[in-house]
C-alpha cells in the first residue's frame, strides 16, 4: 500500500507538471536578467548580451562558446539565472540542485568535499587523486577539485549545467558534464549593491558589490561575501554545535577595452573556510557498541534523522582557496580570438574525530593538502556569413598535489581491543614477542601509533579540440568535432605505519607455536588469526619501487556527431552521438595497495608458500601485505542522444531523450579506514529531461522539471557492497544491479507572481519544489532508503529606489533524509552517515544602485 501511494504520487506530479508545461527556471530568461545583461555595451565576449531584436524571455548562454539563445543550442543544457538563484535564495552551490533535477550534490566528510554528479556520473571527492567525472569551469577557468569549487560566488550571471559528455568545446574533457558558472564583468557605469540577511541557527549572509570606469577603457569590479552560520548538530559531550558555515570572500576585476575588437579581463580572488564540519549519525549501533560505553564513551544510538552527537574534539576544516586568470578577447574580422590563463591555489586542513563518539579510539585524523593549478586555453571561433563555420583550440593543464595526513590511535584503543577480545590483544603481546622475536618493543595499540601518509602527485596534460559547423540549407546544420587529449601523471608515495600489532605474521606465530604449516593459514587451526581484525593498519609498500613505476599515460581521441534543423517557426531539434573522456585516476589514500597481477598475498611460513608474483619475486613483500589499487583506469563515455527545444511568447519547453554509457566508470568506496578506488566495466543510464515555463500573464510564470533515469551497472564484477548480515563492505558482482543513490524520478515545480504598484514599487511571490524518488542508499542495504520533498519560498517587496526587502525559507516542511550511508570506522557491524540540512529561514535587506 505504501508503495502504491508512492506511485500514485508520483503519477500526480507529473501529471500536474506536464499540463502546467512548467520545468524550472532553466529553460526561461528573467526578464530583469535579460535587461542586466544589456545594461553595458561594453560586457566582453562570453557575457549575457541579448540584441535589440531579442524578446525579453529568450536567454542567451555561451554553452558552445557562441553566444546563442538556449533555443538555437543544440545541447541538453540548463541554465539558471541570478534572479532565479535569488528569488530561491539558493544560499551555495549545494543549493543549486533544487533547481536542475539532473544535477546532484553532496557534501560529504569535510567542507573540502563535495560531489557534483549529473545523470547519476559523478565522483571526485573524498580522494585527491580522481579528477571529477563533472567538470567545473568558473569564468571559463577550470576548477579541478571540489575544495576549488565550494565557495560563495557574488554577481552570478547564471550558472549553466551541460548534461551528458563534453569534449569538443571545453580542453578540459568531461565524461559526465559541465558546470560552467558566469559572473558579470565590470561596467562602464557606476553601480552596485549591498545586502544583508539574518536567519535562524544566526545564520549572516552578507554580499557587496561595487563597479564602475576607471578610465574610457578601463572598468572595474569588486564584492566581499560572508556567510556564517552556527551548526544544527548538538554535541552533548563537548557543548559545541556541529556543521556550521563560516567563510568569506573577496573578488576584484579589470576590464580593459582599447578599442571595439579587443578587451583584456583580469580576475583575481580569495576565499577562506573555517568550519566545525561534518558531523555524522549513527544509523546502526552494532556489536562494537557495548565496548564503547564499556570505556565511558557515548553514542547517540540508532538514530539516523538526529540533530544531536557526542565526539572527544572538536573537528577542524580549514580551507584558504585563491587564484587569479587573465582572458583576453580579439575580434578579428569575422573570426573570435579567446585566450585565458589562470593559477590556482587550495591550501586545505582537515582535522576530524574519525570514530565519531565521545571515546578516545582514533585519537586524530588530519588531512593537510595543496594543490597548484595552471591552465592555458587558446581558441578561436568564427561567424561566417557562409555554410562552414569553425572552433579550434588548445588547451594545457598543470597540477602538482601534495598530501600529508595523520591516524592514530587514541588513549582508549587498546582498552577497546581488549574489551573486543576478551582481554587476548594484551595479554598475548608476551606470547608474540615470545614467539617472533623479531617483534619491536611496544605495546599493542599504545596511544599515538598509527599511520603517516604522503603523497606527491604531478599531472600534465594537453588538449587540441574543436569542431565544424556545416550549413548547407538555412535552419540545417551539420556538425562534427573532436577532442585529442595526451595525459601523464605521476605519483610519489612515502606512508609509514607504526602500529606494531598490524605488523605481525600471526601465520608466523601459529607456526611458532606448533601449528603445522599446512593448516596455519587456516583460523579452523590457527586460533591467533582470529585477532587479524584488529590489524587495520599494516605495513605499507611504497611506490615507485622496482615494480610499480607510479605513473599513467593516457591518450584519447573523443568526438561528436550531430545534425540540427531549426525549423521558422520558433522550434528545433536535434540528434547527437558524443563520446567524452577521464583520465586515470590515482588513488591517493591509504587504500592504496598493489594490483593483484603484480602481488599475491599470504605468509611465507604458510605451505604451501604464495605462489610467485613480481613484488614478491623483487624481494619487496613486506608483513600482511594486501592488494588493492593504485589507480583506476580512464572513463570513457559515450550518449545517443536526440532533443527538441521551443521557444514562443510567454511559453517555452525542452525535451532530451537519451542513452548514456560509461566503460570504466571510476567508484571510490570507503572501507571503514580507507577507500577502494576501481573502475566499473560498464554503467549506463537511459531516460528522458523535460523541461518547460509559461506565463499565462507577464506577472505571472509557472516552471518545472522532470528528469527520469533508468540506470544500471551493465558490469561491475569487481564491485563493492555491504552484506546485509554483518554490515560490513565486501567484494560484490554488482552487474546488473541499479547503483545505489540515483533516483528514478527527480522533479522541480516553481512559480514566481510579480505585482508592480504605481509607484514603480514590485512585490514578488516565488515557490519551488524539489521531489526525487525513494531510492536506495548504500549498495546491499535495501533497508536504508531515502524520498526528497523539499519546499523553498520567497516573498519579496522592492522600492522604486532600489531598497528591497525579503523573508524566505528553505526545506520549509522540515524534510529529513540521509544522503549517504558508510561504515563506521573501527566498529565492524555498525553504520554511520550523513543527513539532510533542516529547515533554515530568514529576511533579508538589499539596495541595488
Amino acid at each position: 500500500m505504501k508503495n502504491m501511494k508512492s506511485e500514485v504520487r508520483r503519477l500526480a506530479l507529473c501529471t500536474t507538471a506536464f499540463a502546467a508545461l512548467a520545468v524550472p527556471t532553466q529553460v526561461f530568461a528573467q526578464n530583469s536578467e535579460a535587461e542586466n545583461a544589456s545594461e553595458s555595451e561594453s560586457e566582453t565576449p562570453g557575457s549575457e548580451t541579448p540584441g535589440p531584436e531579442t524578446p525579453g524571455n529568450v536567454i542567451v548562454v555561451t554553452a558552445s562558446k557562441r553566444e546563442t539563445t538556449l533555443q538555437e543550442t543544440p545541447i541538453a543544457v540548463s541554465v539558471t539565472g541570478a534572479e532565479q538563484i535569488e528569488n530561491s535564495q539558493a544560499r551555495d552551490l549545494l543549493d543549486l540542485q533544487t533547481l536542475v533535477p539532473s544535477l546532484r550534490v553532496n557534501q560529504l566528510q569535510s567542507s573540502a568535499n563535495t560531489n557534483f554528479i549529473i545523470r547519476g556520473f559523478g565522483n571526485g571527492a573524498n580522494n585527491a587523486g580522481i579528477e571529477p567525472s563533472v567538470g567545473v569551469f568558473i569564468d571559463g577557468v577550470y576548477r579541478s577539485r571540489s575544495a576549488a569549487q565550494i565557495g560563495d560566488l557574488p554577481n552570478l550571471q547564471r550558472v549553466e549545467v551541460l548534461r551528458g559528455p563534453q569534449s569538443t568545446l571545453f580542453g578540459k574533457n568531461a565524461s559526465a558534464g559541465i558546470i560552467s558558472i558566469v559572473t558579470r564583468p565590470p561596467q562602464f557605469e557606476f553601480g552596485g549593491s549591498a545586502e544583508i540577511s539574518y536567519g535562524n541557527f544566526n545564520a549572516i549572509v552578507a554580499r557587496a558589490d561595487l563597479t564602475g570606469p576607471l578610465s574610457e577603457t578601463v572598468a572595474f569590479s569588486v564584492s566581499g561575501n560572508i556567510n556564517q552560520r552556527d551548526g544544527y548538530v548538538e554535541d552533548i559531550n563537548l557543548g559545541t554545535d556541529n556543521n556550521e558555515r563560516n567563510r568569506w570572500g573577496v573578488r576584484g576585476q579589470l576590464l580593459f577595452e582599447p578599442s571595439t575588437d579587443l578587451s583584456f579581463r583580469f580576475i583575481a580572488d580569495y576565499d577562506k573556510i573555517d568550519e566545525n564540519c561534518c558531523s555524522v549519525v549513527n544509523i546502526v549501533d552494532g556489536p562494537t557498541g557495548n565496548a564503547i560505553r564499556a570505556l565511558g564513551g557515548q553514542i547517540i544510538s540508532n538514530d539516523r534523522f538526529g540533530t544531536t552527537n557526542a565526539l572527544n574534539f572538536v573537528s577542524e576544516n580549514e580551507i584558504e582557496n585563491y587564484g587569479f586568470s587573465l582572458q583576453a578577447d580579439w575580434a578579428v574580422g569575422a573570426i573570435d580570438v579567446t585566450a585565458i590563463g589562470s593559477y590556482r591555489k587550495v591550501d586545505s586542513f582537515a582535522d576530524q574525530d574519525i570514530d565519531f563518539t565521545s571515546a578516545d579510539i582514533v585519537q586524530r585524523s588530519e588531512g593537510r593538502g595543496t594543490i597548484d593549478t595552471y591552465t592555458l586555453e587558446l581558441r578561436a571561433a568564427s561567424d561566417f556569413d557562409g555554410p562552414l563555420n569553425f572552433l579550434i583550440g588548445g588547451f594545457l593543464f598543470k597540477e602538482d598535489i601534495e598530501t600529508n595526513g595523520a591516524l592514530e590511535y587514541g588513549a582508549d584503543f587498546k582498552g577497546y581491543a581488549d574489551l573486543l577480545t576478551g582481554g587476548a590483544y594484551s595479554s598475548l603481546e608476551p606470547t608474540l614477542r615470545f614467539l617472533i622475536p623479531t617483534i619491536p618493543p611496544g605495546t599493542f595499540g599504545g596511544q599515538g601509533q598509527g599511520r603517516m601518509t604522503n603523497f606527491l602527485f604531478d599531472n600534465e596534460a594537453i588538449s587540441i579540440f574543436g569542431q565544424l559547423d556545416f550549413e548547407p540549407i538555412d535552419g540545417l546544420t551539420f556538425t562534427v568535432g573532436g577532442n585529442y587529449t595526451n595525459d601523464r601523471k605521476s605519483v610519489i608515495q612515502n606512508n609509514v605505519s607504526t602500529d606494531v600489532f598490524s605488523g605481525i605474521d600471526l601465520v608466523q606465530a601459529g607456526v611458532a607455536a606448533g601449528v603445522p604449516a599446512v593448516v596455519a593459514a587456516d583460523p579452523n587451526f590457527n586460533p591467533f588469526l582470529a585477532l587479524r581484525g584488529l590489524q587495520f593498519i599494516p605495513p605499507f609498500l611504497n611506490f615507485p619501487n622496482a615494480v610499480e613505476d607510479g605513473k599513467t599515460e593516457d591518450n584519447d581521441l573523443s568526438y561528436t556527431l550531430r545534425v540540427s534543423y531549426d525549423f521558422p517557426d520558433n522550434l528545433s531539434v536535434y540528434a547527437t552521438y558524443a563520446t567524452g573522456f577521464k583520465a586515470s585516476s590515482f588513488n591517493l589514500s591509504p587504500d592504496s595497495r598493489p594490483f593483484p597481477e603484480d602481488f599475491i598475498p599470504g605468509s611465507p611460513f604458510q605451505s604451501p608458500p604464495p605462489a610467485p608474483s613480481p613484488i614478491r619475486d623483487a624481494g619487496l613483500a613486506v608483513t600482511n601485505l594486501s592488494t588493492g589499487t593504485r589507480f583506476a583506469e580512464p572513463e570513457e563515455a559515450e550518449v545517443y542522444e536526440v532533443g527538441i527545444k521551443g521557444q514562443w511568447e510567454g511559453f517555452a519547453f525542452n525535451l532530451a531523450i537519451f542513452d548514456q554509457t560509461l566503460e570504466g566508470f571510476q567508484g571510490n568506496v570507503f572501507t571503514g579506514t580507507g577507500f577502494v578506488l576501481g573502475n566499473a566495466e560498464e554503467q549506463s543510464v537511459r531516460g528522458f529531461e523535460f523541461d518547460s515555463s509559461i506565463s499565462p500573464i507577464p506577472e505571472l510564470t509557472f516552471t518545472a522539471a522532470i528528469t527520469y533515469l533508468d540506470a544500471e551497472y551493465d558490469s561491475f564484477v569487481g564491485g563493492t557492497a555491504f552484506n546485509p548480515a554483518t554490515l560490513t563492505t565486501v567484494p560484490t558482482d554488482l552487474s546488473g544491479r541499479r547503483p545505489a543513490g540515483i533516483p528514478e524520478w527527480s522533479m522541480t515545480f516553481g512559480g514566481t507572481y510579480e505585482l508592480e504598484f504605481d509607484a514603480g514599487h514590485v512585490m514578488t511571490f516565488h515557490a519551488d519544489f524539489l521531489h526525487e524518488s525513494n531510492v536506495q542508499i548504500a549498495e546491499g542495504l535495501t533497508q536504508f532508503r531515502r524520498e526528497v520533498n523539499q519546499l523553498n519560498a520567497t516573498i519579496s517587496f522592492m522600492l522604486e529606489n532600489g531598497l528591497e526587502f525579503a523573508i524566505w525559507g528553505r526545506n520549509l516542511t522540515d524534510e529529513v533524509y540521509n544522503t549517504t550511508v558508510f561504515p563506521a570506522v573501527a566498529q565492524a557491524g555498525s553504520l554511520n552517515g550523513y543527513r539532510n540540512f533542516p529547515r533554515t529561514y530568514g529576511g533579508l535587506v538589499r539596495f541595488r544602485f
